[in-house]
């Protein structure tokens, strides 16, 4: 068995909280085996609930590494949240200020380093009524395109039924069921060979994400709706 990836005081301290709140409940994983033991990688999944978190950190703590999270600066500024944060790895991301290539640098440095970071590729929980994925911001193809690490997407669904920050309400019980599907890592070689415009970063990013909305596809047994055109104008 893989030797479990060690985080240190606040990851444990993290999950001593975490695991007792995600049994509110009940999980599948499909091919979580997906997920490196080791080395550098980007999870990049879906955000429909502001329980999401919880449960992704439960996820990829099961699979023995440490989940480094970029996370908005604006969570770093709450006391506890922000030692958790900082103790586990956290990536504050200074969305719209000239510190957001600061961010980027910190995420490339972690993944350089042969760890785990995961990223939420809308920024926020996603605004469409029905749960499907916005479009996102093109950090996420900077941190692919940049790192020689795999690109591994992640749908997970459930978490809204629990937890539906937009509508502001709590539905712990009846327990409900969060599964997750991953998917194989993305291929990106021959957009590596490309120079580093914005038309491929934002190719690469609808790539990336229209990947993890056919998993969240498969996992609700619905058809996403049409893809929007426009773009995200941030990287980060």
């Amino acid at each position: 068995m893989t030797e479990r990836e060690r985080g240190g005081f606040w990851v444990g301290f993290t999950a001593a909280i975490f695991y007792p709140l995600s049994w509110l409940a009940g999980h599948r994983y499909r091919r979580a085996d997906r997920v490196p033991r080791s080395g550098g990688a980007l999870l990049v999944l879906n955000h429909v609930s502001h329980f999401d978190p919880v449960v992704d950190a439960v996820f990829v703590h099961r699979q023995r590494r440490v989940p480094r999270f970029m996370a908005k600066a604006s969570l770093f500024s709450v006391p506890v949240l922000r030692r958790i944060l900082i103790g586990s790895g956290g990536i504050p991301v200074y969305r719209g200020t000239t510190s957001a290539g600061d961010a980027l640098r910190e995420a490339h440095r972690t993944l350089r380093e042969g760890k785990l970071v995961v990223i939420y590729p809308e920024g926020t929980i996603t605004k469409d009524p029905d749960g499907w994925m916005k479009h996102s911001y093109t950090g996420v193809a900077r941190l692919a395109l940049e790192n020689d690490v795999p690109v591994i997407p992640i749908a997970r669904w459930g978490t809204n039924l629990i937890l539906d920050g937009y509508r502001k309400k709590f539905r712990p019980f009846p327990r409900k069921t969060v599964e997750f599907s991953v998917g194989e890592p993305i291929d990106l070689s021959k957009y590596r060979a490309l120079p580093q415009s914005a038309a491929t970063r934002r190719e690469v990013t609808d790539l990336i994400t229209s990947e993890v909305t056919a998993l969240l596809a498969e996992l609700r047994g619905e058809q996403p709706p049409a893809a929007e055109s426009g773009s995200k104008a941030n990287d980060a």
